[in-house]
């Protein structure tokens, strides 16, 4: 088997390195609050491996570490982003009923600047070429994050409601569990539409929805998390692969692709600068 290129090693110590430090902060917290960021990477690494099966609409590329057809790391990034995601969201106003909908567009918001670059750079194979949809990345796999992202967020939260020992250490396993199923039915739901205008209205009508909801809602910042993770996260990914797509010259290709991952970036890092600016005045004092 060949080596992984030495992208593919950078960014796994990426995701270990952000791991990690949610890890810090998770169990800082509390065990039970480590035990559901370790149920994000397996929901991570389960929902991947039951994608590949259910669809196989994608292959990843060589890994240092492989379990199965699914790379360690990529379960580690789910699980890492879920945590931050939630952790952004929990830090608003929203309601709680809407946060899983925040949660998931914040995850969507890494993506879109993620994922072309990567297959670019051989992580994974759509297999359709780099002109395919969006910068050879199918309109389907948007969906599919939002889906996966409020899925496990949305069962998470409604059942850590149940009471004590229930509500902290069953949740994370029952999260798992709905989250996955949520995901292979909204897998099954979109790739069933055969008929396009049908197929990409469902699409928009959905995360434009979510889209919608959240500005009709206008949440604000109301107990900020001075925690390094919640900007560490997004902002890491984002630097990741704004720099190793101008080092390997991919994201040139188109330069579009550039102009999206800028827009990207400092989307999220608007969206984080008070958490930024909070953790900066913690550190100064």
């Amino acid at each position: 088997m060949p080596l992984p290129s030495l992208y593919v090693l950078t960014f796994e110590l990426l995701v270990l390195v952000l791991f990690l430090i949610c890890l810090q902060n998770a169990w800082q917290r509390g065990s039970w609050v480590a035990w559901q960021l370790l149920a994000g990477v397996l929901f991570g690494w389960l929902l991947e491996w039951a994608t590949i099966q259910q669809l196989n609409a994608y292959e990843y590329g060589h890994f240092f570490v492989m379990l199965g057809p699914v790379p360690a790391a990529i379960g580690v990034a789910w699980g890492t982003i879920i945590y931050s995601v939630r952790a952004f969201s929990d830090s608003t106003n929203l309601p709680e009923w809407a946060r899983p909908v925040l949660d998931g567009l914040l995850a969507l918001n890494i993506d879109l600047s993620m994922d072309a670059v990567a297959i670019r750079l051989g992580m994974w194979d759509w297999g359709n070429g780099f002109d395919y949809q969006y910068f050879g990345v199918p309109f389907n796999n948007f969906w599919a994050w939002f889906w996966v992202v409020f899925s496990f967020s949305f069962s998470l939260r409604l059942l850590s409601k149940l009471p004590c020992f229930w509500g902290r250490w069953f949740s994370p396993a029952g999260a798992i569990i709905c989250g996955t199923a949520g995901v292979l039915i909204t897998n099954r739901l979109i790739t069933s539409i055969s008929i396009d205008l049908v197929h990409y209205a469902a699409i928009i009508a959905v995360l434009g929805g979510a889209m919608l909801l959240v500005l009709v809602l206008r949440p604000k910042i109301s107990a900020l998390s001075q925690a390094a993770f919640i900007f560490l996260v997004p902002l890491g990914f984002h630097a990741y692969f704004l720099t190793a797509g101008l080092v390997s010259s991919v994201i040139l290709d188109p330069p579009i692709l550039l102009i999206v991952s800028m827009i990207m970036s400092m989307i999220a890092l608007g969206l984080h600068r008070k958490a930024l600016n909070g953790w900066y005045r913690s550190k100064t004092r």
